[in-house]
C-alpha cells in the first residue's frame, strides 16, 4: 500500500486590512500583497528589462509572444524594484536562488517573497515565513463547468455549479490550491484532486512524494476579492494576523 502523509488546509474568505497605496513595509506584520496592473508598470518602468540578471533576460526573449513577453519583464521587474527596497539596494543587485523545483528565493531567509502573474495583473507576496501567492483574473476565458471535474473534488466540482457566480467560485478554489502548492515550493502536482480547500477546514491524505517531503503539515490559506475583476488566495505554514494590500511601489 503506498504511504500517505495527512495534511489539514484551513481556508477563509475575508477583507484585506491596511489596503492603503504605498503603505510601508515590515515582515513581522504579517503578509505583504504588493499588486499592480500590466498597464500601470509598463507605463512606468520601461527600463524594467534593464534591471533583470542574464538569465531572466534571456528567458524574456524566449517568448514567442509579445504580450507574455511584456508580462514576464514587468512581473519580474516590479518584483526586483520592490526586494532592492527592502533589502536596500539597487534592483539589479538582488540576487535570487531557486529550489529543487525552481521557486526562487534569497540568501538572506528573513524575508520571503512569492510571484504571481495574470492577464493584467501581478502579484508579489511578502512575509518573514515561507509563502505561497496566486492572483487571477475574472477577464480570462475558462470553461469552468467543462474543466471543474479535472481539477477539483466532487464537493468543490458542487459548490462551483450550485454557485451564483461559478467562475469566481472556480478562481477561488484555483488560487487556493495554487498558493498552497508554491508556498510548500513543489509548484506543481498532477493531481489536483488531492488537495480540497472548498471548506474552513479540510483534512486529508496526500500522496505524492515530492509534496509529502517537501509540505508543511498544515497551511493557512486567505482568499481575497480586492475589486470585481481579480482574486487573490495566499498560504502560509503558520497562521498570520495580517495581511495588507498595497498598489504599486512604496511611496
Amino acid at each position: 500500500m503506498a504511504r500517505t502523509q495527512g495534511l489539514t488546509i484551513h481556508t477563509s474568505t475575508e477583507p484585506i486590512t491596511g489596503s492603503e497605496p504605498g503603505a510601508a513595509f515590515y515582515p513581522h506584520s504579517g503578509i505583504h500583497l504588493r499588486y499592480a496592473t500590466i498597464a500601470a508598470l509598463q507605463a512606468t518602468g520601461r527600463q524594467h528589462f534593464d534591471l533583470l540578471d542574464p538569465a531572466e533576460q534571456v528567458r524574456a526573449q524566449r517568448f514567442l509572444h509579445a504580450a507574455d513577453r511584456e508580462r514576464f519583464i514587468a512581473g519580474h521587474g516590479f518584483l526586483r524594484r520592490l526586494l532592492g527596497l527592502y533589502l536596500g539596494i539597487r534592483p539589479q543587485d538582488v540576487v535570487m536562488l531557486r529550489g529543487e523545483f525552481g521557486k526562487p528565493y534569497l540568501a538572506d531567509a528573513a524575508l520571503h517573497f512569492n510571484l504571481s502573474d495574470t492577464k493584467d495583473a501581478i502579484l508579489v507576496a511578502l512575509a518573514e515565513q515561507p509563502v505561497g501567492a496566486d492572483i487571477e483574473t475574472m477577464r480570462r476565458r475558462t470553461d469552468h463547468e467543462r474543466v471543474a471535474d479535472h481539477y477539483f473534488t466532487p464537493r468543490e466540482t458542487a459548490s462551483i455549479r450550485a454557485a451564483t457566480d461559478g467562475k469566481r467560485r472556480f478562481l477561488e478554489l484555483w488560487t487556493r490550491k495554487e498558493a498552497v502548492l508554491k508556498a510548500s515550493g513543489v509548484g506543481l502536482m498532477d493531481d489536483l484532486h488531492s488537495l480540497e480547500v472548498g471548506e474552513a477546514v479540510n483534512r486529508m491524505a496526500i500522496q505524492h512524494p515530492d509534496f509529502m517531503r517537501m509540505a508543511a503539515p498544515s497551511y493557512f490559506v486567505h482568499t481575497f476579492h480586492p475589486g470585481p475583476d481579480h482574486i487573490i488566495s495566499v498560504a502560509t505554514a503558520s497562521p498570520v494576523d495580517v495581511i495588507q494590500l498595497s498598489e504599486g511601489l512604496p511611496g
